[in-house]
């Protein structure tokens, strides 16, 4: 699948967020990913970066699409902008 993933994350914990992210997706802006990945290697991403990131204060929003019409929106952690509609 591609996705597109974006994170919020504190500073404190931001390089070790970039550094996790790198390994699995390619690094296309501040705190953007993109890549081709499979369900269990975005799980195992997942994983880790639950182990790095306060659930109360950081998020990451993942956008997933088997084409790159159609897009799935899904959000750890706290969400910053808790908008359900696009204009």
């Amino acid at each position: 699948m591609y996705v597109i993933l974006v994170y919020d994350i504190g500073e404190k914990r931001v390089g070790k967020m970039l550094k996790l992210c790198r390994r699995y997706l390619n690094w296309i802006q501040n705190s953007v990913f993109e890549g081709e990945i499979t369900e269990v290697k975005l799980k195992e991403l997942l994983v880790h970066a639950k182990k790095i990131m306060f659930i109360e204060e950081d998020s990451i929003i993942i956008f997933k699409s088997r084409q790159e019409k159609w897009m799935e929106k899904e959000v750890l952690g706290k969400e910053k902008n808790e908008l359900d509609t696009f204009l």
